[in-house]
């Protein structure tokens, strides 16, 4: 059946013209919100934060008992040793490892380096 046909059957069945509905322009918060955090830089300190929250997770209990992140500042995650010689081994033997995971969870450009 013809669009305009339709309309008009259906109009004189009603008794009134039906207007068409405009477009709507409603637009969802989290898409206004993934625009709007890069601009107001908030994406790293996103990241930030979850990387922090998941460090327990990501080392272990034993290393997560004997350090702490501090912060995350363009790509280079700080981390609070406690003790001398657990920072010299994690340091010299589980740096590469602790990077590796931690970027595979956070990806290459959030956790570029570590340093203790």
């Amino acid at each position: 059946m013809d669009q305009k046909l339709k309309t008009r059957v259906m109009a004189e069945w009603r008794g009134f013209l039906e207007v068409p509905a405009k477009p709507t322009r409603s637009r969802s918060v989290g898409k206004i919100l993934e625009k709007l955090i890069p601009s107001l830089g908030l994406g790293e300190r996103l990241d930030e934060t979850a990387v922090l929250q998941a460090w327990h997770e990501i080392v272990g209990d034993f290393i997560a008992n004997h350090s702490t992140p501090l912060r995350l500042k363009a790509g280079i995650l700080y981390i609070q040793v406690f003790q001398p010689s657990v920072r010299y081994e994690l340091d010299r033997t589980w740096k590469s490892q602790l990077l590796e995971k931690l970027q595979k969870k956070f990806g290459k450009r959030t956790i570029r380096e570590i340093r203790f």
